[in-house]
């Protein structure tokens, strides 16, 4: 993958479904843990394959992304456009009330080294396993605390001087710059609109009053738009200004490098993720029951477009752009006022996928798009969305339980298990040297015709998969895991980089894949062979 630019970062992302109490005299609060401390960057035009068996938090994930689930905790921040296009309203809420949010994050921070220093106290080895689960949602918590706060204003948290309340006040009052902008621009593009119906239709005598009007208004609004551009420069000069008289504090340095101009995702308002659902879309699993068996084919696909405004409804520019995305989707124009009970399982796919494009997207979610479609189906679909990809930009997070799919499809593929990342790597790599003993399970259980792979045993995992409300203790596979050892009880693993863009959650990091297809495994105290 070439392309190194984010599109999304995923940060310490939990989701948790509340269970209903089952009586009045429960005190315990249960929760479906279904996604837990997921962090991920997903860069442009790659394809993300997400595998893992059914309720590994796969499609939650997804789900989650789009804000279809609102997240737990955790940041997920969006690059596609930028806080001054969108201005949303969670920048003025931190910066008006700057004292409050820095007082939570050095409240969270404080009860995280309290609960280091009892780890420490005891021994990383030696502790508890509830202790040891407190810190890490200790940490989460305080992380996403900073995060909120730093990620907008920089090094101007460490600043407590009235030099530090003049640069978040420009750092207000650009953002407030930037909200009457985005107002007037609207307006703008509104009135360039029906300028350009009435040049089109043709100028009367009745409509040229109206014109005129419509010109001088244009005109009042690029001279407005054009005067705040000018005092955001004025208050940008200022920051710049400060910024550069602390370059040479390393404190101020350190949070100046954590600030981002991305969109945490999860702050959004409804309005404001509204505004961006056109550059995330998903295709969801079923193509049956996903589509409005009221509508035509043309009225599904014209929905998103009525709905964001990108079109007149019932205009020919609007007809021609659905009619083009059909037939980049393989539908003929004669199946423009059909309804979907007359299309095949395959043709209502496409019918999802041309609704998911129609809107000019730059992430789309393909929540096992194939699965439920016939073997011969499915890579006719996969190809288009291939084809699709290379031609309109697109970046995909392709999910599925097949690995035959997702090595076909994916630059890098990430294994789940019950709600947390195992391992991810490139797809080459997982295939070729996969490191976490679930990669090696559910790669064994792929039918081959390789000669030299036919006849290898397969890794057959015992028992179920753990209840993700009352989750085991230590690493959630070790139940069922064929090499797991006493830590493997006691203590989750963390997500680490064992090769550059390999990441491996697991204590036996030290396995290697042999000339044999073998994998050893060595320690200070033992050292063995399994097969793989």
């Amino acid at each position: 993958m070439s392309n190194t630019k984010k599109l999304l970062s995923i940060t310490n992302l939990k989701k948790y479904f509340p269970i209903a109490k089952s009586s009045l005299f429960q005190k315990e609060q249960l929760y479906v843990r279904a996604n837990e401390d997921i962090t991920i960057d997903i860069y442009e035009g790659e394809t993300l394959g997400i595998v893992g068996e059914s309720g590994c938090g796969k499609s939650t994930l997804g789900r989650v992304l789009l804000q279809l689930y609102p997240q737990t905790a955790g940041t997920t921040m969006y690059y596609g456009t930028t806080l001054d296009i969108l201005a949303p309203s969670y920048i003025e809420d931190t910066l008006c009330h700057f004292k409050k949010y820095k007082a939570a994050v050095l409240k969270a921070e404080a009860k995280y080294d309290a609960i280091c220093k009892k780890v420490d106290e005891v021994g990383e080895d030696n502790a508890d396993f509830f202790l040891l689960q407190d810190r890490n949602l200790a940490q989460s918590d305080a992380k996403t605390k900073l995060d909120h706060v730093v990620k907008i204003v920089g090094g101007f948290y460490v600043m407590d001087d009235a030099e530090g309340d003049r640069g978040r006040a420009d750092i207000l009052a650009i953002h407030r710059l930037n909200v009457q902008k985005n107002i007037l621009v609207n307006d703008l593009n509104d009135t360039e609109t029906l300028i350009s119906k009435i040049s089109d239709d043709g100028i009367d005598k009745k409509e040229q009053k109206q014109y005129n009007k419509l010109t001088a208004k244009k005109a009042r609004l690029e001279a407005a738009i054009d005067d705040i551009n000018a005092k955001i420069n004025e208050n940008q000069a200022a920051i710049d200004a400060i910024r550069d008289s602390m370059k040479a504090d390393p404190e101020f340095a350190k949070y100046e490098a954590m600030r981002d101009s991305g969109i945490d995702l999860s702050r959004l308002k409804y309005k404001e993720m509204r505004t961006l659902r056109k550059d995330m879309q998903i295709i969801f699993q079923d193509p049956y029951s996903s589509l409005n068996p009221r509508f035509t084919i043309g009225q599904i696909i014209e929905e998103g477009l009525l709905t964001h405004k990108m079109f007149r409804s019932g205009s020919q520019k609007m007809r021609e752009h659905v009619v083009d995305t059909m037939k980049k989707c393989g539908l003929q124009e004669y199946m423009l006022h059909r309804y979907p009970h007359q299309f095949s399982g395959g043709q209502r796919q496409r019918i999802s996928i041309a609704r998911a494009l129609a809107v000019n997207p730059k992430f789309v979610v393909c929540d096992e798009c194939v699965s439920a479609l016939d073997v011969s189906i499915q890579s006719q679909i996969i190809n288009l969305l291939q084809e699709l990809k290379e031609k309109e930009k697109l970046t995909y997070m392709f999910i599925s339980h097949d690995l035959s799919v997702v090595r076909y499809i994916s630059d890098r593929i990430c294994v789940m298990y019950l709600g947390n990342v195992v391992e991810l790597a490139d797809a080459a790599t997982i295939f070729a040297d996969p490191r976490h003993p679930y990669t090696v399970a559910l790669l064994s259980s792929i039918p081959t015709t390789d000669v030299d792979k036919v006849g290898k045993e397969r890794i057959l995992l015992e028992g179920n998969i753990p209840s993700p409300i009352r989750p085991p203790q230590g690493c959630k596979f070790h139940t069922r895991c064929y090499m797991a050892c006493d830590k493997c009880k006691r203590v989750p693993p963390p997500l680490v980089e064992v090769e550059p863009g390999h990441y491996v959650a697991c204590h036996r990091l030290e396995k290697k894949l042999d000339e044999n297809g073998n994998y050893t495994f060595e320690t200070a105290t033992e050292r063995r062979t399994e097969r793989a």
